[in-house]
């Protein structure tokens, strides 16, 4: 059996969690590790400040309180998404205005974004799918013609850049997901990237349950209060420490997949020359991190037939996301603007491939051959 996902292991891990429970005693919030991890991707990625939270899910409510919305106020986000992306501005009261995406990209579509802005708009919310860049310089410029606020979602953008910069640092506010499903993984996990640093402080109190603790542990202030709306979004340093590990060897992490995503791709584009199915978009000047490699069937029923082969030969490979719009909970507390005309229709052909660090050259043979005997039965 030849797995979709396996949880992305270097061998150091547990050293630096015994570490963390051993030596330094410290297993709560913003310990040692927490800190180590904060600054690698503030030195890594450019960034403003960093922070671990408990999920990437975390990460988006966090910007979300951060961008001080208001029930009626309008976010603007792509409906082929994870529920995480939408429930985090519900929470907050927003009202979801669904937009197309690109079908090259299956990013969300800059050019239909303006189209949906309303004098309730508050938010653009692009997500980097598969860690290939939305196209950040539109979207940029429409929010500040506008008068908005641009949360990335760049859960699956680790490593990714668009034009040399990382992506999460665009944006105001940039999310990252650490789940095991990610490029580098904590189990359950993410970060927040506060890209102005007027947000820095207000962000620290809401990530300490509204407190203003971490001015306290400056010596800014004699004793720490209540001060705002806030939740417990630390991560334990235990996740920290394992992270940690993983962002020691980030480079060999991302060598190694973009090694296999590249072989899928060498491997597969003369179906895709020969029109059987199409592959992944990389847009240009941008760098993406082998999060995903995925194909395009020609229908839904196509890609049932060749998921269920694929199962027949020992591969694990999987669909995505249902478009939020078409869902109970999309259709109560949101919106679809203009037509759907790529979203549904797309979201039906896509096929993730197995992916994951450590994926070894034969397996992954093993996958091209089983995908090139499907498609020339």
């Amino acid at each position: 059996m030849i797995p979709f996902n396996v949880p992305p292991y270097l061998g150091y891990e547990m050293d630096y969690v015994r570490e963390a429970a051993a030596t330094n005693h410290i297993i709560c919030g913003d310990g040692p590790f927490s800190r180590k991890c904060h600054a690698w991707m503030e030195q890594r990625f450019n960034a403003e400040k960093a922070m671990l939270t408990t999920s990437g899910t975390a990460a988006l409510e966090m910007a979300a309180i951060l961008c001080d919305l208001q029930p009626g106020d309008e976010v603007i986000l792509p409906s082929f998404t994870f529920s995480s992306t939408a429930t985090a501005f519900q929470m907050v009261g927003a009202t979801l205005v669904f937009v197309d995406i690109r079908p090259d990209t299956m990013n969300l579509d800059e050019q239909k974004i303006e189209d949906a802005i309303t004098d309730r708009t508050r938010v653009i919310v692009p997500v980097h799918y598969a860690g290939a860049a939305c196209e950040m310089n539109a979207i940029i410029r429409i929010a500040r013609k506008h008068n908005l606020k641009v949360v990335e979602d760049a859960a699956q953008g680790v490593m990714s850049t668009y034009h040399q910069r990382a992506l999460g640092t665009i944006g105001i506010f940039g999310c990252y997901s650490f789940h095991e499903t990610k490029n580098y993984s904590m189990g359950e996990g993410g970060a927040i990237l506060v890209n102005d640093p007027t947000y820095i402080e207000r962000a620290e109190i809401i990530r300490e349950k509204g407190t203003n603790r971490q001015r306290f542990f400056r010596g800014q202030v004699d004793k720490y209060t209540w001060v705002d709306r806030g939740g417990s979004y630390l991560q334990s340093d235990l996740n920290a420490a394992y992270l940690y590990a993983q962002f020691e060897h980030a480079d060999e992490v991302n060598d190694n997949r973009l090694a296999t995503w590249q072989a899928y791709w060498d491997g597969l584009v003369d179906l895709a020359q020969d029109g059987h199915i199409e592959l992944p978009t990389i847009p240009e000047r941008c760098e993406h991190n082998a999060h995903m490699f995925y194909i395009k069937c020609a229908d839904l029923a196509e890609r049932s037939e060749f998921i269920d082969f694929l199962k027949w030969r020992g591969i694990g490979a999987v669909f995505h996301y249902v478009p939020l719009h078409s869902s109970p909970a999309g259709q109560r507390f949101g919106r679809f603007h203009g037509d759907d005309e790529y979203t549904t229709r797309e979201s039906d052909r896509l096929v993730r491939l197995p992916m994951y660090y450590g994926l070894s050259g034969e397996d992954t043979q093993a996958v091209v051959d089983a995908v090139c005997a499907f498609y020339r039965r």
